[in-house]
């Protein structure tokens, strides 16, 4: 039973943890937003503005990655 109860416990830790990841993403990515649409000098700058925000995580890790040599 004790085995069972931790394997459960230790899904519900994952789950939380996933969940907190999320709200991070959120907040970079209006963060992201309104960085891109204040620098922006148009209508379609703008639009691509709002585009580049909700990716802006694959373009960190790939710059460490490049940065990190690997």
């Amino acid at each position: 039973m004790a085995k069972r109860k931790s394997k459960v416990m230790r899904r519900i830790k994952e789950r939380n943890v996933h969940k907190s990841c999320g709200g991070f993403y959120f907040l970079g990515f209006i963060g992201a937003a309104v960085y891109y649409l204040s620098t922006a000098t148009g209508f379609w700058n703008g639009v691509l503005g709002i585009l580049k925000s909700l990716v802006w995580p694959a373009f960190v890790v790939f710059e460490v990655l490049k940065f990190l040599g690997t």
